[in-house]
């Protein structure tokens, strides 16, 4: 079904924005070109494009997307250009539609968004139904700005994975360079994290990592979190604290048996926030991309602030 136009509808159509991460991208002029034909196919303007920087990763593009009087904002890139446009998007009623180009795609994994295909996904971004879904806030030590996640935000190991996974290494193995990364990372150090849900602290434990998931659905199919939802209100997290290569194979055996319950070394929690407070600094990630040391990470999930296109 064509999306009615919107608003800010030019006389030719309604407008979409592109937001592209080029060092995602081995051809710019034939991803336009894919682009603008399906825009044209189905009676949209043609397309506002807009490329990222390092300087400005997603979040300058979006803005001028919305000032421009965008309908729909396309994201050409990995979960790191998702998450800076989600975060001027979320809560503007201007709906986002993935194109993935990245390494993980997993925002787009968990909502079954078609992978490795421009024109499929530019279609669904144009004419797919709206879908209300959570977006991650977190506010990161005393830092005053306050960042955004919409698949997964994490310390100790999970971070060291993203650390380890560099452009160069997913250039050359593309997502198996996580494994690679993490296969190297296995021998880390456990620190000492203390966590609160909802208000309520959870006693200090030696752990490797924690991860706090908007979803659950990993690279392969592995699943880390069974019971996330991307649209239900809550945040999920999941501690591991191996003390071993056993240990860790016995994490991996939970992992593919999707068990929330029962082991010491695995555990699950939900809730609408979450406070990590770690006894020495640790790596962080939010959505793959790194953001230095810290010592806490304060959480909480924003329901339904952002429109994806479905």
């Amino acid at each position: 079904m064509k999306s009615e136009p919107g608003p800010h509808s030019l006389p030719g159509g309604p407008l979409p924005a592109v937001v592209v991460n080029p060092v995602h991208v081995d051809d710019l002029v034939q991803l336009h070109t894919q682009i603008a034909r399906v825009c044209a196919e189905l009676g949209w303007a043609p397309p506002l494009w807009l490329e990222t920087t390092v300087e400005d990763p997603g979040g300058g593009q979006a803005t001028s997307a919305l000032a421009a009087g965008a309908d729909v904002v396309l994201v050409c890139g990995g979960d790191g250009t998702v998450r800076h446009v989600a975060r001027v998007l979320a809560g503007s009623g201007t709906p986002l539609g993935l194109v993935p180009t990245g390494t993980a795609n997993l925002l787009a994994r968990n909502l079954a968004i078609v992978l490795d295909d421009p024109a499929k996904a530019t279609r669904i971004a144009l004419s797919g139904t709206n879908r209300a879904v959570d977006v991650g806030r977190v506010f990161i030590d005393d830092r005053a700005e306050e960042q955004v996640f919409m698949v997964m935000a994490g310390v100790g190991f999970a971070a060291a994975i993203m650390a380890g996974a560099t452009h160069e290494l997913k250039g050359w193995l593309g997502s198996l360079a996580y494994f690679v990364s993490g296969m190297r990372a296995l021998r880390g150090p456990s620190a000492s994290i203390t966590l609160a849900v909802d208000g309520r602290i959870v006693p200090p434990r030696r752990v490797r990592t924690v991860v706090v998931g908007n979803c659950g659905k990993l690279l392969a199919g592995l699943v880390l979190m069974p019971a996330a939802r991307v649209d239900d209100g809550l945040l999920d997290m999941v501690a591991i604290g191996p003390r071993s290569i056993l240990g860790w194979l016995a994490v991996t055996a939970r992992v593919l048996a999707r068990r929330r319950r029962g082991h010491r070394i695995v555990q699950h929690w939900q809730g609408r926030t979450v406070i990590i407070s770690a006894e020495a600094p640790q790596q962080a990630q939010l959505d793959g991309d790194l953001v230095g040391e810290v010592r806490g990470l304060r959480m909480s999930v924003d329901p339904g602030a952002l429109l994806v296109r479905v």
